[in-house]
């Protein structure tokens, strides 16, 4: 009888797992499904480029159907609930696919942390329709500002996401000679924190170079409709800061439909256990990318990067296959080729693999950011697709 495998996500878990099952696969051997809630696939580490130019989203989201073969079935929907005794996948339109083996790939959403009033009045950057909300507002407080009274874009967060938006909304700023300041924060003690450094420094000295504040060492403890707050207790008044435009950035948790899943997860962040093989606590059930907290040995699992998933995906699709025909299951091992990281126009690419130096930027990081996107593409959908958006990234 024909396995039957649903893939549910359109990240690049789950856009990179169904392209290697599809290429694993024997014919008849199995059928699969696609969930999604978006027909397309986003290029996620790009997409702060839309907080610039929503224009840019022809060249980061990629349709499905150049990703699947005709043989596979897409499915789009919001999954609502898996009953895992029935092998049952639902979307929230009602419909319902069955499973023998099912991959869960649907990334993760942003963590609050409970502070006070920043889920209600900050963006987040977890999709294409965050950064172009971002861009409307920027946009529009940029036209109701004056240079004696410029506007004020706060950004919570100095990780990968909340460096590359500051980056974004600077170059916004240059292009349309906007009155914006913007101020980055980050709770910790410097840019990019538990990072080496140099890469630090170098981060630091890119975002200065842009005219964006840093104030490190400030956790926020609350936000209001027009100002977050540092601090404050008992014997002192928090430190407040103005803005205009708020963005979050600082942290991930796992999706609200993992909720009702029967799978082992973490208590704190919601993101399921997962072996090396992705298998779960449900030996029915795998989990890739950010959904899940994948075995790496001790205490150690896979970064939640789109680089890890990259790689994690195409051991997973082929693992899929594996299982569908009652082979042994293939361990990944995730391996650090480097870190790029786009300031704007910039980039500051470290200890990336081949390269004699282990810190630089300048135009030979620019290219290898545009490269990785390019390849990315490339690989899911075509060399043409990848050429083409070479020049936005």
């Amino acid at each position: 009888m024909t396995s039957q495998i649903v893939v549910v996500g359109s990240g690049y878990a789950g856009a990179g797992a169904v392209k290697a099952f599809e290429e694993e696969v024997g014919h008849g051997e199995a059928e699969l499904t696609w969930i999604s809630e978006h027909d397309y696939h986003l290029v996620l580490h790009e997409v702060h480029r839309a907080i610039r130019n929503p224009a840019v989203e022809d060249k980061i989201t990629i349709p499905v159907g150049e990703i699947m073969s005709d043989e596979s079935t897409f499915v789009q929907g919001r999954v609502v609930d898996v009953d895992t005794d029935e092998r049952v996948v639902e979307t929230d339109d009602g419909e319902t696919v069955d499973y023998d083996y099912l991959l869960l790939g649907i990334g993760s959403t942003t963590a609050f942390f409970g502070i006070e009033g920043l889920k209600e009045h900050a963006h987040q950057l977890k999709g294409l329709d965050d950064a172009k909300a971002i861009h409307e507002d920027v946009r529009e407080a940029a036209a109701n500002a004056t240079r004696s009274d410029p506007a004020h874009v706060v950004v919570g967060g100095a990780g990968l996401s909340g460096i590359q938006t500051a980056g974004e909304v600077a170059e916004y700023r240059d292009k349309h000679r906007a009155p914006i300041d913007i101020t980055l924060v980050e709770g910790l003690d410097e840019v990019f924190p538990g990072n080496d450094p140099q890469l630090q420094g170098a981060l630091r000295q890119r975002l200065e170079d842009a005219d964006v504040e840093i104030l490190t060492g400030n956790f926020i403890s609350k936000a209001e409709e027009d100002a977050v707050y540092f601090g404050g207790d008992e014997d002192e008044d928090p430190e407040e800061l103005p803005y205009d435009v708020l963005v979050w950035t600082g942290g991930i948790t796992g999706q609200e439909e993992l909720d009702g899943v029967e799978v082992e997860k973490d208590d704190r962040s919601n993101r399921v256990f997962a072996e090396s093989d992705f298998t779960t606590s449900d030996d029915r059930v795998f989990a890739i990318g950010d959904t899940a907290l994948v075995d790496q040995g001790g205490d150690d699992v896979a970064p939640p990067t789109a680089q890890a998933a990259w790689q994690a995906a195409e051991v997973a699709g082929e693992n899929l296959a594996r299982a569908a025909r009652g082979a042994p299951l293939q361990s990944w091992e995730h391996k650090d080729k480097g870190t790029v990281i786009s300031v704007g126009e910039e980039a500051v690419a470290h200890d990336v693999m081949g390269m004699p130096i282990k810190t630089f930027g300048g135009t030979p990081a620019k290219l290898l950011k545009k490269s990785i996107a390019v390849r990315w593409i490339a690989k899911v959908s075509s060399t043409g697709r990848g050429v083409s958006a070479f020049g936005d990234m």
